[in-house]
């Protein structure tokens, strides 16, 4: 795969409003926002599932609600590249607290991807890839084959349960090989490692590092206002700069995450 789109996840969804590149917002913080306008750059969707299960145990948004919504920001908000379905991770952690197994995880990941797909075809949900081993992430692609998915076929397919683990070999031995089928794969919750080790295999990827980052440093000179920046489009900008500086540097394509519209 050649070429990158990097979304900078965000906390706050007004960013949409401000930000001129690509970002990750979460459906959990959109929800809120009573009025919508037009993004100034293109965007994708966080369902928010890392939360929901952690909170809950299982999903309590109906598939039709979901969908509801997206249907909404699809409308007003607008340039939406994609929206992550209603998946359920895969890390040892989650299978506790749901009390589930990973293939039982699997297949309703599936499900809810077969779901909305049939509740609003129109609407941009992406498949994705769960499990916690390669053997596991072939095993799903094996369930989404069995409902008539090709994964190949798709423009982008989406990758779960690595955030955690993202700049492991084992997780680049599971991009490269789905690479090597020709899934378009978007990586969630990429940190700087992962986009070294396996960042020129994947299609897209979002990452919310910059935010970790700023919370162990003082605030940027004239950020007078908070005591990190933690939540600052100011330093996410910056942070995103020097990613994309550090990208090209390394050899790649000097485009690789950069968005063509990005102010």
């Amino acid at each position: 795969m050649t070429g990158m789109t990097f979304y900078t996840g965000a906390h706050q969804p007004h960013w949409l409003w401000r930000a001129g590149f690509p970002l990750f917002v979460s459906h959990r913080q959109l929800a809120r926002k009573r009025q919508l306008r037009p993004a100034l750059a293109r965007w994708a969707l966080d369902s928010g599932g890392f939360t929901e299960l952690s909170m809950h145990g299982a999903w309590i948004t109906p598939a039709e609600a979901y969908a509801a919504a997206v249907a909404r920001y699809a409308g007003q908000v607008g340039r939406l590249d994609f929206a992550a379905p209603q998946d359920w991770m895969c890390e040892p952690f989650m299978i506790e607290r749901t009390g589930l197994s990973v293939r039982e995880h699997q297949a309703r990941t599936v499900a809810n991807y077969v779901g909305l797909r049939r509740i609003a075809p129109g609407l941009p949900f992406i498949p994705v890839l769960q499990g916690w081993r390669l053997a596991d992430y072939l095993a799903c692609a094996d369930l989404y084959a069995t409902e008539g998915i090709d994964l190949a076929a798709l423009p982008l397919v989406g990758l779960g349960s690595v955030c955690r683990r993202q700049s492991t070999g084992e997780i680049a031995a599971i991009v490269a090989t789905f690479a090597r089928r020709g899934v378009r794969l978007h990586g969630f919750g990429v940190k700087t490692g992962g986009l070294h080790l396996y960042g020129h295999r994947l299609a897209s990827a979002d990452s919310m590092a910059w935010s970790y980052a700023a919370r162990r440093q003082p605030p940027l000179p004239g950020c007078t206002g908070h005591k990190n920046c933690a939540n600052c489009l100011t330093y996410a900008a910056q942070w995103r700069a020097r990613i994309l500086a550090s990208h090209a540097a390394r050899g790649w394509q000097p485009s690789l995450f950069d968005d063509q519209e990005a102010a």
